[in-house]
């Protein structure tokens, strides 16, 4: 249901039947909001899975195609759930520590870091913001760092990064003030302590889900396409370079995880180690498009970096100051902006030049910065 909404222009009223018996009677009704598109497409899915389900339309066989579908197969889930479960560090004992693991988790992150930095540029193409800064992206990296240190203390079984799903959502809903992701998160983390509510979200058919993740996946896999723009794309050498690194990136994990024996060492540390960093699919095509772009000889316009730099440090009017943007929250970058040791943190906002020439002294950031500093900070 969000898909075809999504071709009729915003504020656009479509003609409707109405109950009156004249023939060609029509109402114009505005159309559903496309920030309920996704809400209302889930619901609706959700109410039909229900009517086939209590009508013994959908199969109760577990092995039988459809069955997924029924909306009583994780019923246990809420059943058996508690009404409230607050979680606590060490839940699950002692953590252990083993060499195979840490480089295993190691490629993870690894992974998990360059796919943030796309996600964060993707994110801001959506949104219609700016390109985020380095003190951005570094901040942002940081804070999924703490996430995984505490998600780990936690003992969660899953690590803290961005979902490329999300800003899919994003870009079909619209949404992408960040007061409504922290409201949406802190509705979450309610969420995981009143377990019940949780087991609730977690009885959503399968094929609910997987028909979201075809929309939202296929926005964010075209906004990933689009950062091609930027780069040459009628060169040869370009379209070799994308097509190998995309082919690598899906076929070398699959051969890896059907020929696992072949990559055996006979050191099952260092087994695990070369497993994990060749069956992740993004870490094998991006290492491959990263060699081959950076030892093929390409002019800078070719490679897309002129571009890319006109789009970073756009000047126009129409392109709204990335330091408004990416300012810290509750003026803290303004109240510390007096401190010179700030400069050395790279997650820290850093003022340009012309931002200490037209600064208001009333703001209360009256800095000594001079230019020769001001040039180590950029």
């Amino acid at each position: 249901m969000a898909t075809p909404e999504r071709s009729h222009k915003e504020g656009e009223t479509r003609p409707k039947p109405t109950g009156s018996h004249d023939a060609g009677s029509w109402a114009h009704l505005p159309r559903v909001s496309a920030n309920h598109q996704m809400l209302l497409g889930i619901c609706s899915s959700w109410l039909v899975c229900y009517i086939l389900t209590v009508t013994n339309a959908l199969p109760s066989d577990p092995k039988s195609y459809g069955y997924l579908a029924r909306t009583d197969v994780k019923k246990k889930a809420v059943s058996e759930a508690p009404w409230f479960r607050f979680p606590y560090p060490g839940q699950w004992g002692r953590p252990t520590f083993n060499v195979g693991g840490i480089f295993g988790m190691l490629a993870g992150v690894i992974a998990a870091t360059v796919d943030s930095i796309g996600d964060y540029h993707s994110c801001a193409r959506l949104a219609g913001a700016p390109p985020p800064p380095r003190q951005a992206v570094n901040r942002g990296i940081a804070v999924e760092g703490i996430g995984l240190l505490f998600t780990g203390i936690w003992g969660s079984g899953n690590g803290t990064a961005s979902l490329g799903a999300n800003i899919g959502a994003l870009g079909i809903t619209k949404v992408g003030s960040r007061m409504v992701i922290l409201t949406a998160g802190i509705i979450l983390i309610l969420v995981g302590i009143f377990s019940k509510v949780g087991a609730v979200f977690a009885t959503i058919p399968t094929p609910i889900i997987g028909g979201l993740f075809m929309v939202m996946f296929g926005v964010l896999t075209a906004v990933g396409i689009s950062n091609l723009q930027f780069a040459d794309m009628n060169s040869s050498r370009n379209i070799f370079i994308v097509g190998f690194a995309i082919f690598s990136g899906l076929t070398i994990p699959n051969w890896v995880n059907q020929n696992a024996r072949v990559m055996e060492t006979g050191i099952s540390q260092l087994d695990q180690v070369i497993q994990a960093l060749l069956s992740s699919g993004m870490l094998v095509g991006g290492f491959f498009g990263f060699v081959l772009d950076n030892t093929i000889p390409g002019t800078p316009k070719e490679r897309g970096i002129v571009a890319w730099k006109q789009e970073l440090g756009g000047d126009s009017d129409d392109v709204e100051d990335p330091a408004e943007v990416y300012k810290l929250p509750f003026g803290i970058g303004t109240m510390c902006c007096t401190w010179s040791w700030t400069r050395y943190l790279p997650f820290w906002p850093q003022p340009k030049r012309r931002d200490l020439s037209s600064r208001n002294p009333q703001d209360g950031c009256i800095t000594n910065i001079t230019d020769r500093e001001m040039e180590t900070t950029e």
